[in-house]
């Protein structure tokens, strides 16, 4: 089911932008800034919304082989996206 929804996402983000940053990020600066880069662009949005979502699922493959991490990725505002709400993960200091 895994690879079925990714497919569908990068297909919706193709189409549209900022509903493949919406269906990730929720809807918060991410979105906000993507919608602004679309309108100045089609590409600036297409590469903000795949950075979005690449940074997203490669953050969930290391929450799920145990790994969290240490680092904020540059750019994206989404706690979502970030990797601090994935279940019982908690990055307590």
């Amino acid at each position: 089911m895994g690879a079925v929804s990714t497919v569908l996402l990068i297909l919706i983000t193709i189409i549209c932008p900022p509903l493949g940053v919406f269906a990730v990020a929720g809807c918060g600066p991410d979105l906000l800034i993507n919608i602004c880069l679309t309108i100045l662009g089609y590409l600036p949005g297409h590469l903000h919304a795949f950075y979005i979502e690449y940074v997203y699922y490669e953050r969930k493959e290391q929450a799920i082989a145990g790994r969290i991490a240490s680092e904020r990725a540059p750019g994206i505002y989404s706690e979502r996206v970030q990797g601090t709400s994935y279940g019982t993960i908690s990055n307590s200091a």
